[in-house]
């Protein structure tokens, strides 16, 4: 792919990554909004804050997705356990158990 005008490709792919970045930040808000009241229904009930076994599950699952998206898999992985820590640390909070 070899462009006359190596600055407006640079800015072409520089909108898109703006573009793919700011779905990322709205998808993620949405996750959070969605785990948020998980965690409120797990306080609400007495559930632990974490379920080992789902989490077990979703990363096998991600690395599978990853793969076929020809993502490195370990990234897929890192970032889900960077989100689950997040997560964990919202339903630790609304169970009243962070001290």
């Amino acid at each position: 792919m070899t462009d006359a005008d190596p600055v407006a490709t640079l800015t072409r792919l520089r909108a898109s990554i703006d573009n793919v970045d700011a779905a990322l930040i709205f998808m993620l808000a949405e996750r959070f909004r969605c785990t948020k009241q998980v965690g409120e229904l797990k306080a609400e009930h007495g559930m632990p804050a974490s379920d080992p076994s789902r989490e077990e599950q979703q990363t096998a699952r991600l690395r599978r997705l990853a793969e076929e998206a020809d993502l490195d898999p370990e990234f897929a992985e890192k970032w889900f356990n960077f989100v689950v820590a997040e997560v964990i640390r919202h339903h630790t909070a609304a169970a009243g158990l962070d001290s």
